[in-house]
Parts: C-alpha cells; structure tokens; sequence
C-alpha cells in the first residue's frame, strides 16, 4: 500500500513559503482541483498566468517528483469529490436540525423499501441454528453498531461476541465452523480486512451475513446479504445518515430471531426485565436494558 500524500493539504500547509508566482498556481489549482487535474499543462500554465516552467518548479516545491506525479495527485484529490473541496452554502442556525431529521427519515424509508422479509428470516434462522456467532465492525459507525448487534442477539440467549481488530477477527474467522455464524457490518463493502475475515471464514465453512452494500465485494462473498443503502448529501459536516439504515436492518434482523424463538424469548426478555426492575426500580415501561 502506497504512502498517503494529500496534495490538497501540502499546498495550503506550503501556501506562505512559496514564491509569488507559485502562490498563484496554487491559488489556481485550489480553485477548481478537477480541472487542473484533467487540463493539459499548457492550460494550466495559462489559467495561473505563469510559464510551464514554474509549474514544474511548483510541483517539486509541494512535494512532487514532477508535473506528472502532480496531475496524479490532484487527480487522486479529485476524486474525493466536489462537496469535500467546494465553499459549502451558509445554512441558518437552526435550519440543520430539520435536514438532519429529514436525511434520517429519507434514509430508513429508502432502506425499509429495499429490504426482503424472506432474507430476514433466512438470517434469522441461521442465528437461531448457530453455535456461536461473532459479530465484525470496523470503522467509525459500523463498531458501534456491532455492539449493538451483540447487545441484540445477547438478551435472546445466544452465543454472541462483537470483535473490531482486524488481526483478531482474522485469528477467530479461522476457528470457525460450519456451526457457526460470521454477522460483518460495512456500509460500504470495501474495506480491505472485512473482505480477507470473510474469506477466512468461507474457507473454513462459517456461514456468513453481512449488512451492506448489495453491489459491493463484500457482499459476494456472503451467505445472506442484507442491503444498507445511503445516499450522501452535501452538508457534509453532520454525521453520515448511513447509521439508521443500519440500526433499521439490525432491528428488524433482532425482532425476527426473536420471534423466531418467540416462547424462550419471551421469558428470557421477562428475566432481564425482572433483574433489571429489582436493581433499578421505575415504572413498567422502562426501556429494556436499552
């Protein structure tokens, strides 16, 4: 794996050392970086109003090799998206309290559309059958939510652990079995260690669900796939909505296996409720353990 460098990044860190004229390509480059990563050299050279000669000195001067290692670079930078690099509109005060609301709504109905009650119940029944089942997240949201599966599944009397290391996931992947259960979390299907612990897993038999992206490469390489779909906005300073597709499908997939168990759920739901009740006190309608 490559060594990250963010040309975005050095060339604002390196703006106030750099010579007059080179301020002005990167004032150009940091204007519109999709275009100086597609334009030709003599394009750019015209847009910052400078000679093709100064850009080449420009690119060693922001760390890179030449001007072919630059347009690379911004080429990579590009990529991350217009929203990340563009000026964001001003949003009133209050305004984004009602967009984070709507995104989350607009999130769980487009999610809830997509889901397939025959694939819950599928997975729910190979959580009902498993020996033991372990639980894989990595990354800002899907680690908490693999919690959150673990807290699910445990109050159902199941075997169940949440695991976020990606050397120990590997190391419990090869102690699996064809009676046990891999349940891997990862909106975006791509991460490279959740795609190796699956291979693991398949090659020593587990049976595995993941929640995901349906199109994406961990997906094809699972047993059951239930689909987590999100569609980013350009207020990109909130946290994604991603989480609440999420948090849905583990709702649902927790609900079928309990009913799938519906007579040992329902007194193992009215043990915690007791223990919980005798330590706490309050009301009936306290949340159960949530």
């Amino acid at each position: 794996m490559t060594a990250l460098f963010d040309i975005v990044y050095h060339m604002r860190a390196s703006r106030d050392r750099l010579s007059a004229t080179e301020q002005k390509i990167a004032d150009a480059i940091l204007e519109d970086i999709a275009f100086a990563a597609s334009a030709s050299i003599d394009q750019l050279a015209v847009k910052a109003a400078v000679s093709i000669a100064t850009i080449s000195r420009f690119a060693k001067a922001v760390g890179c090799e030449d001007i072919r290692d630059l347009k690379l670079k911004l080429a990579q930078a590009s990529a991350v998206g217009t929203r990340f690099l563009a000026e964001v509109p001003a949003v009133e005060e209050s305004a984004f309290y009602t967009q984070i609301c709507s995104d989350v709504e607009s999130t769980l109905r487009a999610n809830l559309a997509r889901f397939v009650e025959e694939d819950f119940r599928a997975a729910a029944g190979l959580l009902n059958s498993a020996r033991l089942i372990y639980i894989g997240g990595m990354g800002g949201g899907s680690t908490m939510l693999a919690d959150e599966v673990q807290f699910r599944i445990a109050r159902l009397g199941k075997a169940v652990t949440a695991y976020h290391d990606p050397v120990l996931l590997r190391m419990l992947a090869a102690t699996l079995t064809e009676q046990d259960v891999l349940v891997l979390l990862s909106v975006t299907g791509v991460t490279p260690e959740m795609l190796e612990v699956a291979d693991i897993a398949r090659e020593y038999g587990a049976q595995i669900i993941v929640l995901t992206s349906k199109s994406s490469p961990l997906a094809s390489k699972a047993n059951i796939v239930l689909p987590v779909v999100t569609e980013e906005t350009d207020f990109i300073y909130k946290p994604s909505a991603s989480r609440y597709g999420m948090l849905l499908a583990i709702d649902i997939l927790a609900t079928e296996l309990a009913l799938a168990r519906k007579t040992e759920s329902k007194e193992l739901l009215r043990r915690v409720k007791f223990a919980l009740d005798e330590y706490r006190g309050g009301d009936n309608r306290l949340p159960l353990g949530d």
